[in-house]
């Protein structure tokens, strides 16, 4: 039993420190390759609505909170941080734009960060980088720990939370209170289960799962896989 756990550790070891940048590398390039005819339409579309532009970079926390530029394609107002609910979207967000709804529904609008991948800030796989005003409503345990692991384009907090903007938008109070106390605190208990879990399964698996909510946005399927997931609280049932 001893030699099977310590077989076990090396093996995750190896995923995490080897084999998780190979297939980060191979997965964004042949995505890149893939998706670049869907690229040039919608580079096309945000040129000739909205503010006129493509791309839009943000400070995110990365990996050991050291700070990184994600990338993502324009959905919104430029001035949006100092709008309205600021770093936090709610449904029918006035600062979005029309065809921005159709890319942050479709998570086309994350695809810029394919080349974050790549460069090394992110992974395919792992916890959803935050802006830091949203990471410091983490618990400090949660901020110690949560970005040991290289911040991931999809990850379990970012199935479990795809609809997040529902919860935010059906609070009627200080939504910003509302994230720190009922959203943050789950979301990290998520992230942290995905740190004792890594292992390609565990990444191929959310990866497929990522792909099946954006087909089938009600499907619970997350769910019936990972059967050893945090409990959901009942407020955000």
């Amino acid at each position: 039993a001893v030699l099977r756990s310590c077989s076990q550790k090396l093996e995750i070891n190896m995923y995490r420190k080897v084999f998780k940048r190979f297939f980060d590398i191979v997965f964004s390039v042949l995505a890149i390759v893939v998706l670049s005819p869907l690229l040039v339409p919608v580079i096309i579309i945000l040129l000739l609505t909205g503010e006129h532009y493509v791309f839009y970079g943000q400070e995110r926390v990365g990996y050991k909170n050291r700070p990184f530029k994600i990338w993502k394609f324009a959905t919104m107002l430029k001035a949006s941080p100092s709008l309205g609910t600021g770093s936090l979207t709610i449904r029918n967000d006035p600062r979005v734009f029309p065809f921005g709804r159709f890319l942050r529904r479709t998570k086309i609008n994350e695809i810029p960060q394919l080349f974050n991948i790549l460069l090394g800030d992110m992974s395919v796989v792992g916890p959803r980088p935050q802006m830091e005003v949203d990471f410091l409503k983490f618990s400090p345990e949660v901020q110690e720990v949560i970005y040991d692991a290289l911040p991931g384009m999809t990850g379990i907090g970012s199935i479990i939370f795809r609809d997040e903007e529902k919860w935010i938008s059906a609070h009627q109070g200080d939504r910003h209170e509302f994230y720190r106390d009922h959203i943050a605190p789950y979301k990290g208990e998520l992230e942290l289960w995905y740190l004792r879990n890594i292992s390609l399964r565990t990444d191929f698996l959310l990866v497929f799962i990522t792909g099946w909510v954006i087909l089938f946005p009600e499907s619970d399927i997350v769910r019936k896989i990972f059967r050893n997931l945090p409990a959901r609280p009942e407020n955000l049932e």
